[in-house]
């Protein structure tokens, strides 16, 4: 367990997500469930909370010059009721006046936003597991499959497969499409537990461009990270350059950050090579899906 949450040792197999599929990171959902809706009942049943919240964001996106008669109308409210909003929002500490129609949002209101902002995404994943326990899982055949027939489940280099060899341990399901070996197939009905050897992130941190970038990165460490991993993305200019420097391709240069999660989550282990100061921000969204990583410094001594 980290933070509360079961880590993705095992995973449900209804919840499976890699790249188009819905990979569950809990174990444990009915605890999830009970307490994301309590955490969701303050904002979902709170029209006014949920207008602040509405109000906040439209100041946030547009600031400091936002007046409230553009606002109204993208909420569906009155100015007047605008203006009351913002009274209340001052006052609570969240946002700050400076003068007519500048409006900022205070370091408070920002942990506001953002505490709200995980909890509806919270939300959001719920829903759509919730949608995907009644609806069609897909897989890839690694056999020729008919409709009707039951089929075991497992994950190969991150993709989830659907087998006729039947196990009494681990994930089944009914088919409810035909395919051929390698072909897409729709399971339903899936019961069981898919397991996961445990994956982490490395982060393979190199120098900003200011302290040398590429040309202080000690390319023979990097050279053997990249081998132990099996995907790699570059976050950082310094370190696509350093990547290749050693003529390797970077597999993700853009959304390295989720590609990193969702690879994680199916036992896919990946290297990060980060510019110094991109690390934090790539640490803070690890943490906040509370996955393991390692940093390793790759800077020349």
């Amino acid at each position: 367990m980290v933070g509360g949450y079961a880590t993705p040792a095992s995973l449900t197999a209804t919840g499976a997500y890699c790249g188009a599929l819905a990979l569950a990171r809990f174990a444990n959902l009915a605890w999830l469930a009970s307490a994301i809706m309590v955490n969701m009942a303050q904002i979902l049943k709170s029209k006014n909370l949920a207008t602040k919240f509405q109000i906040m964001v439209e100041i946030a996106a547009h600031q400091p010059n936002i007046q409230q008669k553009d606002i109204a109308p993208r909420l569906g409210i009155t100015s007047q009721a605008v203006s009351e909003y913002i009274r209340e929002l001052i006052k609570d500490g969240w946002l700050s006046s400076e003068g007519r129609s500048r409006y900022k949002v205070t370091k408070e209101g920002v942990d506001w936003i953002l505490q709200m902002s995980r909890q509806l995404h919270s939300y959001a994943w719920f829903v759509s597991k919730a949608v995907a326990d009644i609806s069609t899982t897909t897989a890839i055949a690694d056999s020729d499959l008919s409709v009707g027939q039951p089929a075991s489940l497992y994950m190969k280099d991150g993709s989830l497969c659907a087998s006729k060899v039947i196990s009494n341990k681990g994930a089944k399901g009914i088919t409810v499409t035909e395919a051929k070996k390698g072909q897409d197939v729709g399971i339903r009905n899936i019961e069981g537990v898919i397991k996961l050897k445990p994956a982490k992130v490395m982060i393979g941190k190199v120098s900003n461009v200011q302290d040398g970038g590429s040309r202080s990165t000690n390319l023979a460490r990097l050279e053997k990270e990249v081998k132990k991993a099996r995907l790699v993305g570059a976050l950082g200019t310094e370190a696509l350059v350093a990547l290749k420097q050693i003529g390797v391709k970077s597999d993700y240069v853009h959304g390295v950050r989720e590609a990193a999660i969702e690879a994680t989550y199916c036992g896919l282990s990946f290297l990060v090579v980060c510019s110094e100061d991109k690390v934090p921000i790539l640490v803070s969204r690890l943490e906040e899906e509370n996955l393991h990583y390692e940093i390793v410094d790759l800077r020349k001594g």
